[in-house]
């Protein structure tokens, strides 16, 4: 397949599915836009396999044959993820390992892990997000990799923590339950999350101040950019920022439905971001 109609596709993709992200992809140049919507047509692809409706067996399977397919050579056959992930690999040495940290994550969701402490979860958040912020920063580029890639996972456990918590409802009613078991049981939930909606109201608005954590460090990242990336970078966290202020002013807003930003408040977060670098 033509590399340039598989990054086509992978675009598409992103544009598509990544109602956040592609808000900040969109401000990088062309070609590091193609690269990072190639990382998250291949994140997409293993993300839906966890959230799909295959038996748990069948999902075990597919991810492990995602694994295989980026064991052999990606770029040689005619499914434009890969091929455009194979190119983009080559262009920014992207750390393949990583997408093997995500499908580790995917695993853990398949088989129902549950997180018995904070640090638990983090470990989780690691896999599933932190992986990609270390794609990214592969494709940002940075003079600062020591100091960088900490921060770029930081932002990652900080956005993943952000989305627990908007969709704790949701998953709940999937079987999955994230925050830290120990945390529940403080504020009057039952391991599953289950209990009266105000002691899931109170759990989350407590969980918010770890986010914020998170978001403190991970945004020291910023000024180990260059203004394009950092504008992307900042433009993503600011919309999750703001999501996160809005479950932070009223945790009980997470039980009657997924929160979002409109897109003229994402338009605004992003013409932010290009214009200052920072949101």
């Amino acid at each position: 397949m033509n590399v340039d109609d598989a990054y086509a596709q992978c675009e598409t993709i992103t544009n598509e599915q990544a109602k956040n992200f592609s808000y900040g992809i969109r401000l990088l140049p062309k070609e590091k836009r193609l690269a990072l919507s190639a990382v998250y047509a291949l994140a997409r692809r293993i993300d839906d396999i966890g959230d799909g409706d295959l038996p748990a067996a069948r999902k075990l399977e597919a991810l492990a044959d995602v694994r295989k397919s980026l064991d052999a050579r990606p770029g040689t056959g005619d499914d434009p993820v890969l091929v455009a992930i194979d190119d983009a690999a080559r262009r920014y040495r992207l750390p393949m390992e990583e997408f093997g940290q995500l499908i580790d994550g995917c695993e853990m969701d398949v088989t129902g892990t549950t997180y018995a402490t904070i640090d638990d979860l983090v470990g989780y958040c690691r896999r599933v997000a932190g992986s990609i912020g270390r794609l990214s920063l592969s494709v940002f580029g940075t003079t600062y990799p020591e100091s960088a890639e900490p921060r770029a996972e930081a932002l990652g456990v900080a956005l993943q923590i952000t989305n627990i918590l908007r969709d704790v409802v949701e998953d709940r009613e999937m079987g999955r339950a994230y925050l830290p078991q120990e945390d529940a049981e403080r504020f009057g939930c039952a391991p599953d999350l289950s209990g009266p909606p105000e002691a899931l109201a109170a759990l989350v608005g407590f969980e918010t101040a770890r986010a914020r954590t998170w978001f403190a460090t991970g945004l020291e990242l910023l000024p180990l950019l260059d203004r394009r990336s950092r504008a992307c970078v900042a433009a993503m966290a600011g919309i999750y920022r703001r999501l996160l202020g809005r479950i932070e002013a009223d945790p009980a807003l997470v039980l009657e439905g997924r929160l979002s930003l409109s897109t003229a408040e994402k338009l605004r977060v992003a013409g932010k971001a290009l214009s200052v670098g920072r949101a």
